[in-house]
């Protein structure tokens, strides 16, 4: 019984240190703009958060100032690609490599330095009593009680608002939308800006939740499995929810399958959740399906006011 309530636990944390990553670019995309720089912004907010938990001793400010440095990546990217219409594709891969050199230079001050502050595990009165399930979903940390909250009212935004239509419609038809007297590019401005704060979030999942320690790379690949979630749950974000538990699950089966099953290599356990991730990839995009697919009709297109 405790074997299952530590890996059902686990699975959770680990699903919410790429949800918040996959449900901002859910939202990115779903306004046109892909970015593949998940993962060097999700360092980024790593790194931003744990140097100033380790200098302020503060939780609060830590966070805000993640908030701060996924904006200033989505201010960033956000005019390359919408007001300079750049090649999406080469600004996320700038972005990626920007993003990963920079925290891996910010960092190396306090990378095995202790900031003895993290999001900490607390149990919800009543809830966190319930048997089972309580030990699951009620005992854990403020990162992922808020993703309870933020799971359905994405849901609710993107599919039962008037601003979640003209979102949809952002990623399908932006000239309609300029037609009806709509501003396209503050529109794709805020939901990149939006979308890279989230991803930042995701970093600082890593650096004070998860763990209470920095260093140089360790969201090992977080950022292409929120990714690769995106496209797995068509762009929705129950799915999408869905999909970062399974492999959230795959993840912590592997690091539990090493006590009971040590003659295997350990590197087998730890690329499980990639190749999961990689068999998902194919099976949901792949043109063999013959099956229409639910990407964003103006996905990665440049939106030009004067062509239309």
């Amino acid at each position: 019984m405790n074997l299952l309530i530590s890996l059902f636990s686990g699975a959770i944390v680990y699903a919410v240190s790429v949800m918040y990553a996959g449900i901002g670019e859910t939202f990115s995309e779903r306004a046109g703009v892909m970015n593949l720089g998940v993962e060097g912004i999700m360092l980024m907010g790593a790194v931003s958060g744990y140097i100033t938990a380790v200098n302020t001793h503060n939780l609060l400010l830590s966070f805000l100032v993640v908030l701060l440095t996924g904006a200033v990546f989505g201010l960033m990217f956000a005019f390359l690609t919408v007001t300079l219409q750049a090649d999406q594709t080469v600004c996320g891969m700038a972005m990626l490599i920007f993003g990963t050199g920079l925290s891996g230079f910010l960092g190396k001050d306090v990378a095995g330095v202790a900031a003895n502050l993290k999001f900490e595990n607390f149990s919800i009165p009543l809830l966190g009593k319930i048997p089972f399930l309580g030990k699951i979903f009620f005992q854990q940390n403020l990162l992922v009680y808020a993703m309870y909250l933020i799971v359905p009212l994405a849901m609710f935004y993107i599919y039962k608002t008037k601003h979640g239509l003209y979102l949809r419609a952002l990623g399908e038809n932006p000239a309609a939308l300029d037609s009806a007297g709509m501003n396209v590019f503050a529109m794709r401005y805020a939901y990149v800006i939006f979308g890279c704060a989230m991803i930042a979030v995701s970093g600082s999942c890593v650096s004070l939740a998860n763990t209470n320690f920095w260093s140089s790379g360790m969201t090992a690949g977080k950022g292409w499995i929120a990714f690769a979630l995106v496209a797995f749950s068509s762009w929705n974000p129950l799915k999408l929810t869905m999909g970062a538990l399974l492999f959230g699950f795959i993840s912590c089966l592997g690091s539990n399958l090493q006590i009971y099953l040590p003659s295997v290599p350990t590197e087998i356990y730890s690329a499980l959740p990639y190749v999961a991730t990689i068999v998902a990839f194919i099976l949901t995009t792949g043109n063999f399906r013959k099956s229409h697919t639910a990407q964003p009709a103006a996905l990665c297109k440049p939106y030009d006011r004067e062509r239309r």
